[in-house]
Formats: structure tokens, C-alpha cells, sequence
């Protein structure tokens, strides 16, 4: 656990937010983000996928109800949230409006979900996407919610502040990009991230191999988002 805590502090000193300064630069940085945002996603209805039933015919899922509850609470919240006009809409499609809205780059985003071809991911990205898709469909139920805690919801709130504060300070008209990091930050660190920790440790509970594996696949998740960042910062020197 403490190098997971020393990862995550070195992550939220990462020099890459020193570069937020004007709206070129958050622009640049979103082009790799969007890739994130849209992955989150996979590893979320991964864990949907093991802990509540999706399938027909319909079974009662063999996790207590409160644990059904809570991943379908954060599903919910990310998949069919509200836009600041009270409309129904995903996070990703809002983080996209984001981006056309402050003039970010969006084919590549785009291109790669009408393909599904990770060819077209930039470089960097495409190594953390293909990371967490493997994990996604492919490890264990502890590995997914670890990667999901860790490496998400308890490094993003402090991310989108230093960026606000930009928009802010420069006087930036962005209302849905605002709104979306807003927003992200009040249910990550008020909802979704104690929720995602509850569903982390229920998963582990007593079992210290369960525990390990968790760690680990936290660790390696952290370790992907610092290889993600390190790509953002040198496309900009």
C-alpha cells in the first residue's frame, strides 16, 4: 500500500500540470485524455459486468445487494449523468462537447471508435488504452476494481481543479467543459471515489493473496497514467 500512496503523490506533482497555462495547452493535453475518459468506461462496465447481472435470462447476481447497488449508483452517474441544462448525458459525451467547444482535436477519438482500430490511438495513450482494456476483459474482478480505484477516481479531482483554476484565471468561456470538471470533482471525490473504495475492499476482504493482487494491479495502473502523462509533457517541450 505504500507504494501505491508514494505513486499517487508522485503523480499528483506530476510536472505535466505545470503546463496547463493557456488553452493550447489544455487543448493538447485533452487530445491524450479524451482516451482515458473513454477507457474508464470499459473498466466500469467491467466491473458491472461481474458484480451485477447483464446477461439474459436475467440472475440474481451472487454479490449482496449493496454491492449491486453501488456499481450500478456509479454506472448511472457515468453513463446517463445531466449536462448544466439538466439533459440527460454520458461523461464521455460531455468531456467530448468539451472539446469541440474549446477547439480541442477530436478525430483521433473519434476515428478509433467508428474502427475500434488502436492503431489510431496516438502513441502513449494507445499503450495505457490497450492496458486497461486487457485488464477490463480479461483480469480478475479484483484487478479490475483495483485499477479502477486507484488509478482513476483518487487521482482525477486534484487533475481537473488545476485546470479550472486556468479557465478561470484566463477568463476562458467554456460552460460545458467547466461544468464537466466541475462536476467530476464533486462525485469522484464526494461519491464515486468512497463508493469505488468500499467495492475495492469488499472485493479483497480478509484474503491477503486477493489483497496482493489488487495492489499490484494498482501499482501497474498508476505506473500506465505516469507513462500517459510523461507522453503529454514531452509533446510540449
Amino acid at each position: 500500500m505504500e507504494a501505491i500512496k508514494l505513486k499517487q503523490k508522485d503523480l499528483t506533482h506530476h510536472p505535466v500540470y505545470g503546463t496547463f497555462q493557456d488553452l493550447e495547452s489544455i487543448r493538447h493535453f485533452m487530445g491524450y485524455h479524451v482516451f482515458a475518459v473513454w477507457d474508464f468506461m470499459s473498466l466500469l462496465k467491467s466491473l458491472q459486468r461481474h458484480i451485477t447481472c447483464v446477461s439474459v435470462p436475467w440472475r440474481p447476481s451472487t454479490y449482496p445487494a449493496d454491492m449491486v447497488r453501488l456499481i450500478n449508483q456509479i454506472v448511472l452517474g457515468e453513463e446517463s449523468d445531466v449536462d448544466q441544462d439538466g439533459k440527460p448525458i454520458s461523461h464521455f459525451d460531455l468531456y467530448l462537447k468539451g472539446m469541440e467547444e474549446i477547439g480541442a482535436n477530436t478525430e483521433n477519438i473519434k476515428a478509433f471508435l467508428a474502427s475500434g482500430n488502436l492503431n489510431l490511438i496516438p502513441a502513449g495513450a494507445r499503450e495505457f488504452v490497450d492496458h486497461n482494456l486487457k485488464v477490463a476483459q480479461d483480469g480478475h474482478v479484483v484487478e479490475v476494481a483495483a485499477s479502477f480505484f486507484f488509478g482513476r477516481e483518487k487521482l482525477i479531482p486534484d487533475m481537473f481543479q488545476s485546470i479550472v483554476d486556468v479557465l478561470k484565471k484566463e477568463n476562458i468561456s467554456a460552460p460545458t467543459f467547466l461544468y464537466y470538471l466541475e462536476r467530476h470533482i464533486e462525485v469522484d471525490s464526494g461519491e464515486h471515489g468512497p463508493l469505488a473504495l468500499k467495492c475495492f475492499d469488499y472485493l479483497v476482504g480478509n484474503d491477503p493473496k486477493l489483497k496482493t493482487m489488487g495492489l499490484d494491479a494498482g501499482l501497474k495502473a498508476l505506473e500506465m497514467r505516469q507513462m500517459l502523462w510523461d507522453t503529454v509533457l514531452n509533446g510540449r517541450v
